[in-house]
């Protein structure tokens, strides 16, 4: 069983730091033409791969339901962040930043995991919330896409959009898409809001606070980085 805050927690988690210090090292090399295109690549290889082998893995188990379906934030996010890297979309580069790193750093710190290391779903976990954080890593640190003020309020649009379809499924077939029908069974942020529905309407503020929290990160660093700049 999964504990969060364990050594399988914290070996998981530093698979998505070393990912990212990684990008940030090398990213004068990930500027030049063959490398970049190598690691977009690479990174869709993994984006998909984690998605396909998550399907392949309920069907030969015999686990495949309703709930397999990838109406989750972050099955979504895998899907256009596989497609942001390759396309270099601006409009999905938006809808990534936000959605992707907020929904799979979240995963990364509370996980609704209900198995351990070294089992394939662990793996599949990390990994691929790794890969979505790292794909919008990528565009900023690599390709200077910046994320602005009216770009928060297009990517929380497009969550409502695609919260349609899972709360759709999740009232026809008592599913839990993007936990709208309840609190996940594990450990989550959402155990410090109110009790469903009144949590949804808390998470409308929640959503805002952090989606401002990662622009202000990037403003931030990339204030820092121009000013080092000209200092040298």
């Amino acid at each position: 069983m999964f504990e969060p805050f364990s050594l399988a927690h914290f070996l998981g988690m530093a698979m998505a730091a070393a990912l990212v210090i990684a990008i940030v090292a090398f990213r004068k090399r990930l500027r030049a033409t063959t490398a970049n295109r190598n690691a977009r690549y690479a990174l869709v290889a993994v984006l998909v791969s984690c998605e396909l082998s998550l399907q392949v893995w309920y069907g030969i188990t015999d686990n495949w339901g309703l709930y397999s379906l990838p109406f989750q934030l972050c099955s979504i996010m895998m899907w256009l962040s596989a497609l942001l890297l390759l396309t270099r979309n601006h409009k999905l580069y938006e809808i990534t930043f936000f959605l992707g790193v907020m929904g799979a750093l979240q995963a990364l710190l509370t996980p609704n995991l209900d198995v351990t290391f070294p089992q394939f779903r662990y793996f599949h976990f990390f990994i691929a919330h790794s890969a979505i954080v790292g794909a919008s890593v990528f565009l900023t640190v690599i390709e200077g896409y910046r994320p602005t003020v009216a770009s928060v309020f297009r990517a929380i649009g497009w969550l409502h959009v695609l919260a349609i379809p899972a709360a759709i499924t999740n009232s026809l077939a008592g599913t839990n898409f993007m936990f709208l029908a309840r609190k996940p069974d594990t450990a989550s942020m959402l155990d410090l809001l109110a009790p469903w529905p009144w949590y949804l309407l808390q998470l409308e503020l929640v959503v805002l606070i952090l989606c401002f929290g990662l622009l202000g990160i990037v403003r931030l660093i990339g204030s820092r980085s121009e000013y080092e700049t000209n200092r040298s």
